[in-house]
């Protein structure tokens, strides 16, 4: 007897999974969102050459603080849609995890060559200011970061930045749910603890193992306390079991 194994009907399919979809599509139109800089100017806000970028995950937590000197557009991207930065492959950003985008462009520095002197001195110290802002604002007191930004004492003013989302509606119904975040979390800590067993690693991948614990650890009570808390945990020798899907069932 012989059994003919037909294909399943998306295998053929050319297109992305509709959250990958979904992320391109609404990252490029944050990356395309027109911005009057303080030049006088109006460009897209992912065109500037030069500045910092901070990301935030769905609870308006600060994660992650980066800079560019190569275009914001491509630097963003980079991270996000293709995975080629040491920070998602090392596990210490999912791009899941990214909820908003805020940007602080340096127009100033528009046609400067990456090697000037005086402007990566400005684009560091703007960098230290948004990390250091972004700390400041975390519940934990702490963002992902896996090295901290270049040192230096030099102070700059924070530039008009821009904040904007990059999730849908649709893709907030899938990946919102606490649950789903809980496990999506769990899964990249677990990825990244591998990651430091398996290699000789520097003193910020264990930070980054730490931090995300704390806000793996403070999701799910959140979510515990939300829930009822001790007061759904039953007896030992009594039912257990899943409960529910919907009342009366």
């Amino acid at each position: 007897m012989s059994f003919k194994l037909t294909a399943p009907m998306h295998d053929a399919e050319r297109l992305p999974p509709f959250e990958t979809a979904e992320l391109r599509l609404h990252l490029s139109q944050y990356l395309d969102t027109p911005f009057a800089d303080p030049s006088g100017q109006t460009s897209k806000i992912g065109n500037y050459r030069w500045g910092v970028y901070a990301f935030f995950d769905y609870d308006g937590e600060p994660i992650y603080v980066g800079q560019t000197n190569e275009m914001l557009r491509t630097r963003i991207r980079r991270h996000l849609t293709n995975q080629r930065t040491d920070a998602v492959a090392m596990s210490v950003l999912d791009p899941f995890e990214v909820f908003e985008i805020e940007v602080w462009p340096l127009p100033q520095f528009q046609g400067t060559a990456s090697k000037d002197a005086t402007a990566r001195a400005h684009l560091n110290a703007l960098e230290r200011r948004i990390t250091q802002d972004a700390i400041q604002r975390s519940a934990f007191k702490a963002i992902l970061n896996e090295k901290d930004p270049p040192a230096g004492v030099d102070m700059v003013e924070v530039p008009p930045s821009h904040r904007g989302r990059i999730v849908s509606d649709r893709v907030v119904h899938l990946r919102g749910h606490p649950d789903f975040r809980i496990a999506r979390r769990a899964l990249i800590l677990s990825r990244l603890a591998q990651v430091i067993a398996e290699r000789q690693v520097q003193g910020g991948l264990r930070r980054v193992l730490l931090t995300q614990a704390k806000r793996l650890e403070w999701l799910s009570g959140r979510r515990y306390e939300a829930l009822g808390g001790d007061a759904l945990v039953g007896e030992e020798g009594g039912d257990e079991g899943e409960l529910p899907l919907f009342d009366g069932v």
